[in-house]
């Protein structure tokens, strides 16, 4: 049986660690969670929100997909901006995406790659509404500029959820933030792209 333990050991010297540092640290983590922010990000494993923005457990609920794409047809998703707008009242939604995605760099293609071409599809989506710029670059800044043109359209479909508009409409202060990684560097992008109302999206 295969019971992964050096990760169990890992697992409790970081514990160790951070108790030797903070000893009430797991205390005041385990009685509330009150974060700040939603990270809506890929799920790709060099990607992760907490140490990106050198933030500990208990500062940003995060939901990361492939590409972080925010369909409206997707209940897990929808789920999580529910519970992070309207019961954790987060004041800042982060979508944040990545140059050199692989579900972007697969949706430029036609190759078929089975389950997984139903959800690109949502970034094929992208590509076809911001064709007449996309078809004017080169093959590699292409790619990026689908890259960030993925998470505009993902931060404009955050805006159009049921949680977020009523937010708005009861004039809670929240900002939805479009965001890119680089990780040839690991510096983060603002794409200019906060929208604090309806009438900004």
């Amino acid at each position: 049986m295969h019971t992964l333990e050096h990760l169990f050991e890992r697992n409790l010297e970081w514990a160790s660690a951070v108790k030797n540092q903070d000893p009430e640290f797991f205390a005041r983590l385990a009685r509330q969670q009150t974060p700040e922010y939603l990270w809506i990000g890929c799920s790709d494993s060099r990607v992760p929100a907490n140490q990106i923005i050198d933030l500990p457990p208990g500062e940003v609920f995060v939901h990361r997909n492939i590409a972080n794409v925010v369909p409206a047809e997707d209940l897990n998703c929808l789920s999580v901006i529910h519970y992070a707008v309207e019961v954790l009242k987060v004041k800042h939604v982060i979508v944040c995406g990545h140059y050199g995605c692989g579900g972007v760099q697969a949706a430029m293609g036609n190759e078929k790659h089975g389950l997984i071409d139903n959800w690109l599809e949502y970034i094929k989506d992208v590509s076809k509404l911001h064709s007449s710029s996309l078809e004017k670059l080169d093959p590699a800044d292409r790619f990026d500029s689908l890259c960030e043109l993925n998470v505009i359209e993902q931060v404009k479909n955050v805006c159009r959820t049921s949680s977020v508009i009523k937010a708005w409409e009861q004039g809670r202060e929240l900002s939805v933030h479009g965001w890119i990684y680089n990780i040839n560097n690991g510096i983060l992008k603002d794409l200019n792209t906060c929208i604090t109302s309806w009438d900004e999206r």
